[in-house]
């Protein structure tokens, strides 16, 4: 372990120990006494100057701190990114893609993966997960379906799925990634809620050829800060040349920081932590009705905790000061870290243990057919449209996403045609409905 490494944080602190004349950006020079509450972090807040380095030049102390993290996931390669995992997302996909081609997706991936299509002009062809009806959820995604799909689409290369889920639920990496590359395909993981699984023992990534995850999410690091990680068919200034396209060229050395320090915490004091937390969240999957190893591979600390109305217990949580990360109408889900304390977790539990919980709400419809696929993502998101209310847009071409929660799976599609099945499905759930949507007009769709 190396828990002092931290190469990015002690350049910029020996820089700003010098009292440099600061004539470059940004504007603040590293002085904020108007604001106390960020005066703390202004002296790191540095631009690209010789002792700190650049992130899309690949060199320096950056690119040192981003070694750092390639090693934790037993990966290659490694970029910073302070975009979040949209822009990680949006870069794996240019590097694994070329505009025009189809991609097998998971059709329960975040909103950036389906703006990717747009951007980028692909193709989806979308790969349902099963239905776990048990538990309300969707559940991992099966390797068969995988090598079925690729038998089926033999000019699809490109695989795109999402591990860890909302929920927790976890894939079979590795046995994914040997399907993949048996057909001579790309792996891409959009690993965003997992940044921490290797702190905890979980080799989640290391055989996806592109991964992003977002520390900021589950790790104490600054909002928006990720990492796009990458095996070997990729070199680092492919990911640079990539990044560079949907980051800005004024990177955060903040955010930059923060992610340094983090992983050489993380690599101490923050993983005991971590196991602790683990351990506490395994206790509680055991005392109150929560998703568990029993329904599908998890997360070892993300709690998804059934009731029979997560709105109601929603509002109970936050009148005593508790907010969660998601409510549905049979969920709740909590993002629980390294950074709760024992304290903290006896809170939640008293107040977890003081709701109704269980209940029949559990039993959520499967999600419908995917439905057809008329336009290009592209040419419904960026084509003209207008607005109509959801009965009216039967038999149209949407041009948003809709997708609820739960189960957060995207009922329609953007260039998917508006179906009365569709609409059927979601006044059956009876919450998160759209009274509008986009859709394309008649003579473009």
């Amino acid at each position: 372990m190396r828990n002092n490494a931290a190469p990015l944080y002690d350049a910029l602190a020996a820089l700003a120990g010098q009292s440099p004349l600061r004539m470059h950006m940004p504007g603040h020079k590293g002085k904020l006494p108007f604001a106390p509450w960020l005066e703390a972090a202004a002296p790191l807040d540095f631009t690209e100057l010789t002792p700190t380095g650049d992130l899309f030049a690949g060199d320096g102390p950056i690119r040192a701190a981003e070694d750092l993290w390639a090693e934790v996931f037993h990966l290659p390669r490694c970029l910073f990114l302070t975009g979040g995992s949209t822009q990680g997302i949006h870069t794996a996909l240019t590097l694994a893609c070329q505009p025009g081609e189809r991609v097998l997706v998971d059709r329960g991936c975040h909103r950036s993966v389906y703006h990717a299509l747009a951007l980028l002009d692909l193709r989806p062809v979308y790969l349902p997960r099963p239905w776990l009806a048990e538990a309300g959820v969707t559940g991992p995604i099966p390797p068969e379906d995988v090598d079925a799909r690729l038998t089926e689409w033999a000019d699809i290369k490109t695989v795109c799925i999402t591990s860890p889920t909302y929920y927790g639920i976890l894939s079979n990496i590795p046995a994914l990634a040997e399907v993949v590359h048996r057909h001579g395909g790309t792996l891409v993981v959009d690993g965003a809620h997992g940044a921490h699984l290797p702190f905890l023992g979980v080799d989640h990534l290391s055989r996806a050829d592109l991964a992003v995850v977002s520390a900021h999410k589950t790790l104490p690091a600054l909002g928006q800060t990720a990492l796009l990680l990458a095996g070997a068919p990729y070199a680092h200034r492919d990911l640079r040349r990539a990044g560079s396209i949907f980051g800005t060229s004024s990177p955060s050395y903040v955010l930059m920081t923060s992610l340094d320090v983090c992983r050489s915490w993380m690599e101490g004091q923050g993983g005991a932590d971590y196991r602790r937390t683990a351990e506490h969240v395994r206790r509680l999957r055991t005392a109150l009705p929560a998703l568990n190893e029993g329904i599908s591979p998890l997360d070892p600390t993300r709690l998804t905790v059934h009731t029979p109305d997560g709105f109601a217990a929603q509002r109970t949580l936050e009148g005593q000061g508790i907010f969660v990360e998601l409510a549905g109408r049979g969920h709740l889900v909590c993002i629980l870290t390294c950074m709760d304390t024992p304290e903290d977790l006896s809170r939640l539990e008293s107040a977890l243990g003081a709701l109704p919980l269980g209940g029949e709400a559990l039993s959520l419809p499967a999600p419908p057919p995917v439905p057809a696929q008329v336009l290009t993502p592209r040419q419904a998101l960026f084509g003209p449209r207008e607005v109509l209310p959801l009965e009216q847009a039967i038999g149209r071409v949407c041009a948003q996403q809709v997708a609820p929660y739960p189960p957060g799976i995207p009922v329609i599609a953007p260039g998917e045609r508006v179906e009365k099945k569709t609409v059927a499905y979601l006044d059956r759930i009876g919450y998160n409905r759209v009274e509008a949507i986009e859709t394309v007009p008649p003579m473009f769709g």
